[in-house]
């Protein structure tokens, strides 16, 4: 493991990102925002099930056969999933404009090209997804289980 992929593990440790990695993701948010960062970069805008406000966050959009996906390198016991739970999963992506969205649960069975194509984009997602992005699709099929994945959908369509 890199010194790079010891600072990103410890930036989220027990799944949660520390004040660094908050600081990190309010900037990224701000440049995405202003259209600054890859087209693979995107604001996920949930609505936070306890404040009630708007939380913001940026997250690697991976397209494959014109479709988007959504995938949760921390797994699936995190803040954003359970604030889109509670708002049954609507969001808000924001891109060079507010697209009001459904995020719909990809099955297991679908999830390892999309978690692998997911790494190809995602460089700080790659020390807390166990497999090596060049591995064979069968050991991302072992892992998906554990990494949600989401089809985003446009709330005008669902």
């Amino acid at each position: 493991m890199t010194l790079n992929d010891r600072v990103l593990r410890w930036m989220y440790k027990g799944g949660r990102p520390n004040a660094v990695a908050k600081a990190m993701n309010r900037f990224s948010t701000w440049t995405n925002a202003l259209g600054l960062t890859s087209r693979w970069m995107v604001n996920l805008e949930v609505t936070g099930r306890k404040s009630g406000k708007t939380i913001s966050q940026p997250m690697v959009m991976v397209k494959i056969n014109g479709e988007r996906y959504l995938v949760s390198m921390l797994g699936g016991d995190v803040q954003w999933i359970k604030n889109l739970r509670a708002a049954n999963n609507e969001a808000v992506i924001y891109t060079s404009g507010r697209e009001r969205v459904v995020l719909e649960d990809v099955p297991v069975a679908q999830r390892a090209p999309i978690i692998k194509e997911y790494l190809k984009h995602a460089p700080g997602a790659r020390p807390h997804i166990p497999v090596d992005r060049h591995a064979p699709l069968a050991d991302f099929e072992r892992i998906a289980p554990d990494i949600p994945v989401f089809r985003v959908i446009n709330a005008e369509q669902a």
